[in-house]
């Protein structure tokens, strides 16, 4: 993967890159939205907890898909409430923490899930060469 950060536009507003092009022939997965529920049912209150669960979920995909964090190319998350950026980007944060460059990335704040307890989602997008 090149990561793109083209001069003469504003630099990316945390760590992100502004694209991501992939290799001719990369092998590519995509997750579904993962919210913060934990396997026996239960979904924190925390939006940070929610958000460790939503990320330890990709990683679980990734892996049977041969892949891992470093392989990720886009992150797409979704928010209900503003207040809890920095809970999400801190889980965000230790997920990708030591995988080098950062993928392309889109947040969104919206108004709500199908279910009143969920505060965030996080769906990915990842490449690896065959």
């Amino acid at each position: 993967m090149r990561r793109l950060s083209p001069p003469g536009i504003a630099a990316p507003l945390a760590r992100y890159a502004h694209g991501v092009e992939l290799a001719p022939g990369a092998r590519t997965l995509r997750t579904s939205g993962q919210l913060g529920m934990a396997a026996d049912g239960t979904v924190p209150a925390d939006a940070g907890a929610q958000a460790a669960i939503c990320f330890a979920n990709i990683k679980a995909i990734l892996a049977e898909g041969g892949m891992g964090p470093a392989d990720i190319c886009h992150i797409t998350a979704w928010l209900i409430d503003r207040a809890d950026l920095p809970a999400y980007m801190a889980a965000r944060d230790a997920f990708l923490a030591g995988t080098g460059e950062p993928p392309a990335s889109t947040l969104l704040l919206i108004a709500g899930f199908s279910r009143p307890e969920f505060k965030l989602e996080v769906e990915v997008w990842a490449a690896a060469m065959p």
